[in-house]
């Protein structure tokens, strides 16, 4: 068979059959459990004004600078396919008036994000995720219930083996301050065996340069000084508070100094989920808290915190897909018997059951379309049991056969 001359544009990949009820497993279990933690859904446009991303994730950073899918439209207003959830969700609760009341409020999303950037193992140029925001509030509490609700996520999908919870604190202004000093004495120190890039990021964002995955810079970085004794002491009580929280929570996590969000409206906490089960692409769920980012977005100070993850690597790890369901298929046989058997495979359907109809062909090729289906039971109807007021139930895994009132059909297969 000649190859489709149309095929799914690079980056991008159709959801079907097993891959997609791994999809929608990952996205309903996260529904459900964040409902738990008192989340509710938001859905935010899929487009955004390029200034929404821009202010978010700043004019140098990677994702702005070089992922972005930006362009302008018919009216000449320069528009993004978003790149990530956290700012739209910021954006919605400034232009909906919600900065005000009600706070905090705790946002749960699930949808598609965009990025350009090379194709690889769980890593697409479409890509989806799920992610929990508590905007408007400052206590470390939120940071370790957000937390806590990722992890319950990822205990309720059978993936928290081998998930190691990995965090940091950035601090305060105060403490980020000191810390960028020491920081640009260090690098500047080693500036001719940084890379170029991270060269421009000493005179711009020297945090990021921790970030960097430049085999020279990570091995200045190996030595570089850590946040921790630049602590005021209220980011250092800040800091142990979330920690004690997570005890309680009963979160296991381990201490990263290396983890870093380079942004200045990015404060205290940092945190990330790793594995070693994805290869290269570790990270399958991080976050942390963003005081400034409503601010940014027009709104008044409203200190935030929230995480993101990849539906794509959450569904890699499950360890089975969930079973397709098991519909029970209804049968006519003969032409008078169809309109019994629409009115039975409605009742069925009314009763929540998955049912079938066999469309057409004899009683061995529709029974053979059942095998396919992977059927649990099916319902035979033919003249004489139309007469009688009855269906042959055949139950396809013990193989045997009863007759069965039409009207106690769905009691039955329930």
């Amino acid at each position: 068979m000649a190859k489709p001359d149309l095929q799914p544009a690079r980056g991008t990949h159709d959801l079907i059959g097993e891959e997609f009820r791994r999809h929608h497993h990952v996205i309903d279990t996260a529904r459900r459990v964040s409902a738990l933690y008192g989340f509710e859904e938001w859905a935010t446009p899929i487009f955004e004004d390029t200034r929404v991303f821009s202010r978010s994730l700043g004019e140098t950073s990677d994702v702005v600078s070089k992922e972005m899918y930006s362009f302008e439209d018919r009216g000449g207003d320069s528009v993004t396919l978003r790149p990530e959830g956290t700012a739209g969700a910021c954006r919605a609760l400034v232009t909906n008036g919600l900065t005000q009341s009600n706070l905090p409020r705790k946002v749960f999303y699930a949808g598609p994000m965009f990025r350009y950037e090379r194709p690889q193992k769980g890593r697409y140029r479409q890509f989806h995720q799920i992610g929990c925001e508590v905007m408007g509030a400052a206590e470390p509490l939120a940071d370790a219930e957000v937390i806590a609700c990722g992890w319950h996520i990822q205990q309720a999908l059978g993936i928290d083996q081998g998930s190691v919870l990995e965090i940091n604190t950035l601090g305060d202004a105060a403490s980020r301050e000191a810390y960028r000093a020491a920081l640009v004495a260090y690098f500047t120190a080693s500036a001719d065996r940084l890379s170029e890039e991270s060269r421009t990021r000493l005179e711009k964002n020297p945090l990021r340069i921790l970030d960097s995955k430049d085999a020279r810079d990570r091995a200045l970085v190996a030595g570089a000084p850590t946040i921790e004794a630049h602590l005021t002491e209220a980011a250092a009580a800040f800091y142990a508070g979330v920690k004690r929280a997570l005890d309680r929570f009963g979160v296991p996590y381990r201490e990263n100094p290396r983890i870093v969000r380079g942004l200045d409206y990015y404060s205290h906490t940092a945190f990330e989920f790793v594995t070693d089960r994805l290869g290269a692409q570790g990270t399958v769920m991080a976050g942390g808290r963003y005081d400034g980012l409503v601010e940014e977005m027009g709104g008044p100070p409203t200190p935030s915190v929230g995480w993101a993850a990849g539906v794509e690597r959450l569904s890699m790890l499950l360890e089975a897909a969930p079973a397709a369901p098991r519909p029970v298929v209804v049968i006519p046989v003969g032409d008078a018997a169809e309109a019994a058997a629409l009115d039975a495979v409605q009742a069925l359907r009314r009763a929540g059951l998955v049912a079938e109809i066999g469309y057409k062909g004899n009683l061995k090729r529709r029974m053979e379309r059942a095998n396919r289906l992977g059927a649990r039971a099916a319902v035979i109807i033919g003249d004489d049991e139309l007469a009688e007021g009855v269906a042959q139930l055949r139950d396809l895994d013990a193989g045997t056969q009863e007759r069965v009132p039409l009207a106690q059909l769905p009691a039955r297969l329930a």
